[in-house]
C-alpha cells in the first residue's frame, strides 16, 4: 500500500427533505449573495428552484441565477458565469443538478478570482490558488462531482473535453436526498449507475498490489450499485435503492476508494474524447460502451483485480480456467449494460472508423502523453480499443 492523504471537507446532508435547510447552511457559511446556478428545466419543473429560492429570501440572503448548463458543461457559460459573479460581487455558489451543473459551477468558482482564462486550468498551464465556495444540492446520482476534486469542461470551440484537480474543487456542503432522483429518465439513471461503478472499477483495477481495505470498500460499493441499479431500472421511486445509488455515487469519486493506490482511470480519459467530439454522447454511455473493450485488453495484466470483480460483483462461478472465468465476467457485465438501456457499440453512437482514427489521435494529445496503467495505451493501443469497441 503507498502513502496517501485523505481529504474530504464536504459536510453532507442526506435524507428526504434536506434541501428545505439550504438557507439555514448558507448562513452558517456566510453567504451573503449567491449565485444559482442550474441546468435547463428540471429544477423547474420539479419545484426545487422555487424552493431553494424561498428558502434564500426567508434567510434574506441575496441571489440571482443563471441556468443553461447542458451535460459535457460549456466553456462560454463558464465564462458567462465568471462575468456575472464579478460584476455582482457575488460570495458563494450554489449548484443545482447533477455533475454538468456541479462542473461548471466549480470553473466559474475558480475562475471569478483570477484575471486569466479558467481554461488555463484545464489544460493545466495554471492551478488555482483561491475559489469562491461552492454548495451542491444533488438531483443525480452519477458523477461523484459533490464530494469530490475534480472538474471536467468542455471548450465548445475546439471540441476538447478536459479536467483538473484540485482541493479548492471541493464542495463545502452537499445536499443528497434520493427522492429528487426520482423523476431522473431511465436512460440518464442507467448513465448514472454506469458512472458511479466506473470511478470506483478504475480504481480498483489499476496498477499496483493488493489494498485491503480499500479493496474491500471498493468491491462492497460496486455489489451495492450493481445490485440496486437492477431494482432503480424496475421500480424508479424505490426509496432505498435511490438512496444508495445517491450515497454510493458520492463515496465514489470522493478519494475513498482509491486509498493506497495508483490510478489513472484510463477509461475514462478514452471517454472525455468521445463526448468532447460527440456532444450528443452522454459520458456514461461512452464509458458502458468503451469500458469491456479496455478490459479485453487489460485483464492479462491485471488478473488478481479482475477475478474478485467477476466472482464477488458479478456472481461468475469458478471454473479451472481463470482467463475464461474473467472474459465470461467482462461479457456478463456488457450484458448488464445491455440491460440497464446503455450502447454496447460506437457504432450505436453513430461513430465511424475514420471517427476512431481522429479519437486515438486526439486521446495521446497530438501523440505528446501515453497513458500508463494496468496497460500502456500510445496511439496504436487507443486505436485497437476503439475498434473492439467500434
Amino acid at each position: 500500500m503507498k502513502n496517501f492523504q485523505y481529504y474530504t471537507p464536504t459536510k453532507i446532508f442526506f435524507g428526504s427533505g434536506e434541501e428545505k435547510k439550504v438557507g439555514e447552511i448558507l448562513n452558517d457559511f456566510k453567504a451573503k449573495k449567491v449565485l444559482i446556478h442550474y441546468g435547463k428545466s428540471s429544477v423547474i419543473k420539479s419545484g426545487l428552484l422555487d424552493v431553494v429560492k424561498t428558502c434564500l429570501k426567508e434567510s434574506q440572503i441575496d441571489f440571482l441565477e443563471l441556468g443553461g448548463v447542458e451535460p459535457n458543461p460549456k466553456l462560454s457559460l463558464v465564462e458567462k458565469g465568471i462575468e456575472l459573479v464579478k460584476s455582482e460581487d457575488v460570495d458563494f455558489i450554489l449548484a443545482l443538478g447533477g455533475g454538468s451543473v456541479i462542473d461548471s459551477a466549480k470553473s466559474i468558482a475558480v475562475g471569478a478570482l483570477v484575471n486569466h482564462s479558467t481554461w488555463q486550468f484545464s489544460t493545466h498551464e495554471m492551478t488555482p490558488k483561491k475559489a469562491i465556495p461552492l454548495g451542491v444540492i444533488l438531483t443525480l446520482a452519477a458523477s461523484g462531482s459533490d464530494m469530490s476534486d475534480s472538474c471536467v469542461i468542455t471548450n465548445d470551440k475546439t471540441k476538447e473535453k478536459r479536467g483538473f484537480n484540485s482541493p479548492l474543487n471541493r464542495p463545502k456542503f452537499a445536499i443528497l436526498n434520493s427522492e429528487l432522483t426520482y423523476t431522473v429518465s431511465p436512460y440518464q439513471t442507467a448513465c448514472g449507475i454506469v458512472d458511479i461503478m466506473m470511478h470506483t472499477l478504475e480504481r480498483f483495477i489499476s496498477s499496483g498490489g493488493p489494498t485491503e481495505p480499500t479493496d474491500s470498500i471498493a468491491i462492497g460499493l460496486l455489489k451495492s450499485v450493481y445490485q440496486a441499479g437492477q431494482i432503480v431500472m424496475e421500480h424508479p421511486d424505490n426509496y432505498e435503492a435511490r438512496a444508495t445509488l445517491l450515497w454510493a455515487n458520492s463515496l465514489s469519486h470522493n478519494g475513498l476508494t482509491s486509498c493506497g493506490r495508483n490510478f489513472v482511470m484510463s477509461v475514462h480519459q478514452l471517454e472525455h474524447e468521445v463526448s468532447g467530439m460527440f456532444d450528443e454522447v452522454a459520458h456514461g454511455a461512452g464509458l458502458a460502451v468503451l469500458w469491456p473493450a479496455w478490459a479485453k485488453f487489460a485483464y492479462p495484466n491485471a488478473k488478481d483485480r479482475f477475478k474478485r470483480f467477476v466472482y464477488e460483483v458479478l456472481g461468475i462461478e469458478p471454473t479451472d480456467s481463470l482467463d475464461e472465468d474473467i472474459l465470461k465476467g467482462i461479457n456478463k457485465f456488457k450484458e448488464f449494460f445491455k440491460e440497464l438501456g446503455m450502447p454496447t457499440s460506437l457504432k450505436e453512437l453513430k461513430i465511424t472508423e475514420d471517427d476512431i482514427k481522429e479519437l486515438a489521435f486526439n486521446v495521446t494529445f497530438n501523440h505528446t502523453r501515453i497513458i500508463k496503467d494496468v496497460i500502456e495505451i500510445d496511439e496504436a493501443m487507443a486505436l485497437k480499443i476503439y475498434r473492439e469497441a467500434l
